[in-house]
């Protein structure tokens, strides 16, 4: 598809490359034409060209070097803008001011790898009107305020439009401390801070808290325990377990409660979303509940648990977004959700059955999103070809069925081990795709990635993470998960100890070492560059241990000062955590890496 020498992310709906190129001698002034002209100052800060912006309609002809043009009557699509670049004129033109800002960040990029500003025409606009990503803070890091106005940086120029935190225990409430005490919470002040940064940035910040499972981490104390549906673990659809994991629809003061938490969360954000949650509630019809799930069934258990929920967030002027569980396992309680809410098709493997699914969505029609994930969890190098080929279907699909959003999702399942640039390089992928869907991932996204996330343009870094996110490749493909992962900080299975053997770690042990040759002569230019260096060369020593592991799992010889290696890289994961990360849920992701765990070997 790309056939003009530049790398955009995302790519363009229509370009041409004209004959030419932009005259840029002389002072040159960059003119806003709005009935707002405030709506457009942002769109001329982005362009980065450091000439004085103007309202002036008396700029001499040839000093106006750009022209940014608001025009509400346009045909342009909301977000959608036009560039066209001629040797004496710069015109971007929108008929939204995101729109404009867009159409800067465009040539942002441009002249990020060019030494001169090519004469072309790019006519451009989204798939999806809400192009998301959703950051997990909740298992177990928490970014620094730093890295969150970074992330929002970065994700406004792949014109990413909405961001969403993932809380579980992780936001400050002022009557639970005790849930988030050690965790280095998101407070009130903090959410309104990136709240209104966002908006500067054309981004929504959603709301976001789990309300019905995956809250062990409120359920594990005395306070909060009789609103467990299994108090002290049990049975589960996942096998057993040994906490309390979902509230309990029975218990009367379970709804109460979640009031309460709406009460004090949802007034520091300005969107009028709100994403319950409300997967995964695999302990459901075990506990508490098993006498009226018997009766009722366990989806009408769950469905009216999750309207009293709905209730709570109408109550709140909001509008429910949910994950979509109950509209694909049981299609015949789609006829009873209100139209008011907005359920999330979510699904992370290359095969999840997004067209399947999407159809049924479309046949409900209840608004929906389309989730895909950056597959960097459980891995920790990512899993490359599985996240494109899920971001991709999720995008076609999303389109063909009417999907109205994409939320791109980064979870931390594990301790969250995976460093930034790893994460990058995934939200990029979704970014590329939720806007332009017919983009080819693999051709276009090592060397985009090396220029807009790293100012690489060796394309060396971006290169370097494509490759390291493939060696999963060389083993049995998991669900979920990489053999690589496996190896060093999940718990011994025999299931899959047996899939492995040792030739398989000499090979990711020869390739490594290419990458990692490869990998040295990277020139990476943004301001955070040490600290990506840090990281690069941490998941190279993570991945060597990780072949080490796997040689001995598989039969070879024990690991030499295997004790003191293993402190040594549970230091560095620390050091390399706090440059971009809060120190809440640190020890929980350090101590997933258990000496004892590494020693176990396959059964012969």
């Amino acid at each position: 598809m790309n056939n003009t020498n530049l790398y955009l992310a995302p790519y363009p709906k229509q370009l041409s490359i004209n004959p030419g190129v932009f005259n840029s001698t002389g002072k040159r002034y960059i003119r806003l034409v709005a009935g707002d002209v405030q709506s457009l100052i942002a769109a001329a800060e982005q362009t980065d060209l450091g000439w004085e912006i103007t309202a002036s309609p008396a700029v001499p002809g040839n000093q106006l070097g750009m022209l940014i043009t608001l025009d509400e009557k346009s045909d342009i699509p909301a977000d959608g803008y036009r560039l066209a670049v001629s040797p004496e004129l710069i015109e971007i033109t929108a008929s939204t001011a995101a729109g404009a800002f867009y159409g800067a960040c465009t040539f942002t990029q441009i002249t990020r790898q060019s030494d001169v500003i090519p004469c072309l025409s790019i006519n451009d606009w989204p798939d999806f009107t809400d192009r998301g990503v959703m950051l997990d803070i909740s298992r177990d890091k928490v970014p620094t305020m730093e890295t969150l106005y970074h992330l929002v940086d970065l994700f406004s120029e792949w014109k990413i439009n909405q961001i969403q935190l993932y809380t579980e225990h992780t936001f400050a409430y002022l009557a639970h401390p005790i849930v988030w005490k050690d965790a280095s919470p998101m407070t009130g002040e903090e959410i309104l801070a990136l709240d209104f940064y966002c908006k500067t940035k054309f981004i929504e910040l959603v709301p976001n808290q789990n309300s019905f499972g995956h809250m062990e981490r409120w359920l594990k104390f005395d306070e909060y325990r009789d609103m467990a549906e299994s108090p002290y673990g049990g049975k589960t659809i996942w096998g057993s377990l040994d906490y309390p994991f979902s509230l309990s629809p029975t218990e009367e003061r379970c709804i109460p409660f979640i009031d309460g938490l709406y009460d004090e969360l949802l007034p520091h954000f300005s969107s009028k979303m709100f994403n319950v949650g409300c997967d995964e509630t695999i302990d459901l019809g075990f506990g508490k509940s098993k006498d009226i799930c018997k009766e009722k069934g366990t989806e009408q258990v769950y469905f009216d648990f999750l309207m009293e929920i709905y209730k709570l967030t109408k109550k709140h002027g909001r509008k429910m977004m949910f994950w979509g569980d109950i509209i694909n396992n049981h299609p015949q309680m789609i006829s009873q959700l209100p139209k008011d809410v907005i359920a999330m098709e979510w699904g992370y493997e290359a095969d999840h059955p997004f067209k399947e699914n999407t159809a049924r969505f479309k046949e409900s029609g209840i608004p929906f999103y389309v989730c895909p994930g950056t597959s960097a969890w459980g891995s920790l190098v990512g899993r490359v070809d599985n996240a494109i080929t899920n971001l991709s279907s999720a995008a076609t699909c999303g389109v063909e069925s009417g999907a109205i959003g994409y939320l791109n999702t980064s979870w931390g399942d594990g301790g969250h081990w995976n460093p930034a640039p790893v994460e990058y390089l995934g939200y990029m992928a979704g970014a590329m795709a939720s806007w332009n869907a017919a983009t080819d991932l693999k051709q276009e996204l090592a060397q985009s990635l090396s220029l807009h996330a790293f100012g690489d343009k060796t394309g060396k870094t971006g290169q370097a993470l494509y490759d390291l996110g493939n060696l999963y490749k060389l083993f049995a493909q998991l669900h979920n998960s990489s053999i690589i992962w496996q190896m060093i900080l999940s718990a011994p299975n025999q299931d899959i100890l047996a899939k492995i053997k040792p030739s398989e770690f000499d090979d990711m042990e020869c390739k490594l070492s290419s990458i990692e040759e490869a990998f040295k002569g990277s020139k990476i230019t943004t301001d955070d560059a040490d600290i990506i260096q840090q990281e690069m060369q941490f998941l190279f020593k993570m991945l060597h241990f990780a072949a080490e592991v796997g040689r001995l799992k598989s039969g070879g010889p024990d690991i030499q000062n295997l004790e003191s290696k293993v402190e040594t890289l549970k230091n560095t994961h620390k050091q390399i955590w706090l440059q971009r990360n809060r120190p809440g849920g640190l020890q929980d992701s350090a101590s997933k890496l258990k000496v004892e765990w590494l020693k176990v070997k396959k059964e012969s």
